[in-house]
C-alpha cells in the first residue's frame, strides 16, 4: 500500500508531465524561426523577380510601339530625325532614341527603362530594354 508521501509525489510527476517546459517552448520557436525565415526569403525574392520581369515586358511593349511609331513617320519623311533624350512614356516609363542617318539607310536605336530614382532622367542603369533597326528609303 502506498503512503501518502508516495501518493503525492506520483501525483506532482503526473502533473508535471502534462505540461510543456520553457526549454521546449525556445526549442520549438527557435526551429520554425529557423523555417520561417528562408521561406519568407524565397517569397520576397520571387516576388522582386516578379517585378522586374513585369518592367522589362512593359519596356519591351513600349519600344516595339516607338520603333512602330518610328517607321510609320520615316516612310513620310525620310529626312527628320528621330533622336530624343528621356522622353516620358506610360506612367515611370522613360524612352531615349538614338538616329544615326547615312545616304539611305538610317540605323535607329529605341532604349526604354524604369526611372527608379525619379529624376526623370533615363541613366544607363535603369535601361531595361534597347531594341535597334535600320529603315532604308524608299
Amino acid at each position: 500500500m502506498a503512503t501518502g508521501l508516495e501518493m503525492d509525489t506520483r501525483h506532482r510527476f503526473n502533473h508535471r508531465a502534462n505540461g510543456i517546459t520553457i526549454t521546449e517552448v525556445v526549442v520549438a520557436s527557435a526551429l520554425m524561426l529557423f523555417s520561417i525565415v528562408p521561406i519568407l526569403h524565397a517569397l520576397t525574392s520571387s516576388q522582386a523577380t516578379a517585378r522586374l520581369i513585369e518592367r522589362k515586358t512593359r519596356c519591351l511593349t513600349l519600344a516595339q510601339a516607338k520603333l512602330d511609331e518610328i517607321r510609320t513617320q520615316a516612310g513620310a519623311d525620310f529626312d527628320e530625325s528621330f533622336g530624343q533624350t528621356s522622353a516620358a512614356m506610360d506612367g515611370a516609363y522613360l524612352c531615349t532614341v538614338a538616329d544615326e542617318a547615312l545616304t539611305n539607310i538610317r540605323t535607329v536605336a529605341v532604349s526604354v527603362g524604369y526611372d527608379d530614382n525619379g529624376d526623370a532622367a533615363l541613366a544607363s542603369g535603369e535601361i531595361l530594354v534597347t531594341l535597334k533597326t535600320q529603315i532604308a528609303r524608299r
